[in-house]
């Protein structure tokens, strides 16, 4: 009874033994189980310079962006011309609202579309000589560095229209005639920085060339250049 009693004893613990070892050579068998389950339970991110590289960061082909933006305009007013340089013709400042519409046909490039109206007063050195209107839409091509990050600086480069409407001025009384149309070149940088998903906040800077010709009761005055620096803040959607 004794014997029977230990060779039952000895045969489970051969048993229990086995059992071990088998499950010990199965796990070096295939040691990366443990890592895949790991893995499984917990996903891992790219990450690139510090944020998740996905398509909810960045701008990519396709993407609208529109942004508001508060401008100062900062005119570089002179003249050209036999009278009016003799003038001393100033420009005023003016601060308005400006709208803007880029479509990115690339990844890096978009186009860009500026909208914005503003009055401006004329002074000389006879006095003020009245107010005019400014519509000076401006199509620009761009370039944006860095698309998929958060921080996304631009460059671009394009053709301004301006027209000039509205106008009182006049010396003395007497109707200062404009040409009501000009065309020339614009520039512009700025920075776009992602705050949301789809809301971001803009500067920008613009340079733009605008010039009109100038007659009094028939008599020539010259040219005057306002070529303006526009500078600006604002907040933008990604569509």
């Amino acid at each position: 009874m004794k014997h029977s009693l230990g060779a039952a004893a000895i045969a489970a613990a051969l048993v229990s033994g086995a059992a071990f070892f088998s499950a010990s050579a199965s796990a070096q068998a295939n040691p990366q189980a443990s890592s895949q389950a790991a893995d499984t339970a917990a996903p891992s991110s790219e990450k690139t310079f510090g944020f998740i590289k996905d398509s909810s960061q960045g701008i990519y082909a396709g993407d609208i962006l529109a942004r508001v933006r508060a401008i100062g305009i900062l005119p570089d007013s002179h003249a050209s011309g036999s009278v009016l340089p003799t003038l001393g013709v100033t420009v005023n400042n003016a601060i308005v609202p400006e709208l803007d519409f880029t479509y990115m046909i690339l990844d890096n490039v978009g186009v860009e579309l500026i909208l914005g109206m503003s009055r401006h007063q004329l002074t000389s050195n006879i006095g003020h000589l009245g107010g005019v209107n400014v519509l000076p839409p401006t199509l620009l091509l761009q370039y944006h560095f860095n698309h998929a990050g958060k921080v996304r600086p631009y460059v671009g480069a394009g053709i301004n229209y301006t027209r000039f409407w509205n106008s009182s001025l006049n010396a003395g009384g007497t109707p200062i005639s404009i040409k009501n149309h000009s065309v020339g070149p614009a520039l512009q940088a700025g920075v776009d920085i992602q705050m949301t998903k789809n809301l971001f906040f803009n500067i920008d800077i613009k340079k733009v060339w605008m010039k009109t010709d100038t007659s009094l009761a028939g008599t020539d005055l010259g040219t005057l250049h306002i070529d303006p620096l526009i500078v600006g803040v604002g907040v933008g959607m990604k569509f």
